[in-house]
């Protein structure tokens, strides 16, 4: 009775040992800059057992806390405006002319993407211009930092961990650099991919043998594919109420985004 007593305590505090040497190498997320580079030297054993290679490592490692990611993460007013406020701040009627242009003058590519993927090319054109205006403006943030930032940040570090591991596998594959641009959540390219998602549903579609989001003709044939592995049902609608809908809402967490996307796209294509 002794001995299995003397052996319980032994077992006992090998465990907490254990415990408290997991709880001294986990990677903390912390609410300012302070912990952040305390956080890139314990999230490298993560990234290594999540198969980061060299080249990501090295991208982690010279990433810099982005202010202006977390400022805009705190302040993201797309959430309150109304439907018809959020249309008329981003541009709704612009982007409505502007894609029926576009699906003009290059009817073969949209027609090729929805029979491959069975989206319609108003959904595409419609996030093309929600996202960047056709490829206008893709960011100004250095993607790694800002993805990494968010990952450390404590505010919704679950969510975004898997995306800095993501986004430094994407600089091991060559896809993007440490000094990539995009958002500042980390968005990438023509419709501005989570780096865990661009790894995901990257496609090829110019085939050059590579993925890449700055070019459109990868990053729409991308978000398509997206799209259709979300979910979307090839002849379907997309409207509120409708079966895509729900797929739509994959893309965006906003409502208003959602029921945007869905009014320009039919727009687009009538």
């Amino acid at each position: 009775m002794l001995t299995k007593k003397r052996n319980f305590i032994l077992s006992l505090g090998t465990c907490l040992l254990v415990l408290q040497t997991g709880a001294a190498t986990a990677a903390e997320c912390g609410n300012n800059a302070s912990g952040f580079g305390a956080w890139k030297s314990s999230f490298v054993k993560q990234a290594k057992q999540a198969g980061v290679g060299k080249r990501g490592l090295q991208a982690l490692a010279s990433a810099q806390y982005a202010t202006r990611t977390i400022a805009a993460d705190r302040n993201q007013k797309s959430f309150k405006y109304s439907l018809e406020k959020f249309m008329q701040v981003r541009g709704a009627n612009t982007i409505v002319a502007q894609g029926r242009k576009r699906k003009a003058a290059n009817p073969n590519f949209y027609a090729s993407l929805e029979r491959q993927y069975g989206v319609p090319a108003g959904v595409i054109i419609a996030i093309h211009g929600m996202e960047t205006g056709f490829g206008g403006f893709m960011g100004d943030s250095a993607v790694v930092s800002a993805i990494t930032t968010l990952a450390y940040d404590c505010r919704r570090s679950d969510f975004f961990v898997p995306h800095a591991l993501g986004a430094l596998k994407l600089v091991d594959h060559g896809a993007i650099t440490p000094a990539t641009k995009g958002a500042k959540h980390g968005e990438l390219g023509h419709t501005q991919f989570l780096p865990g998602n661009a790894l995901k549903y990257g496609v090829d579609a110019n085939g050059d043998g590579k993925v890449d989001f700055y070019s459109q003709a990868d990053a729409l044939a991308s978000t398509a594919n997206f799209l259709r592995q979300k979910g979307w049902k090839p002849g379907k609608g997309y409207q509120p109420g409708q079966p895509n809908f729900q797929t739509l809402q994959q893309w965006n967490a906003a409502g208003v985004y959602q029921k945007a996307i869905a009014i320009m796209a039919a727009k687009i294509d009538a």
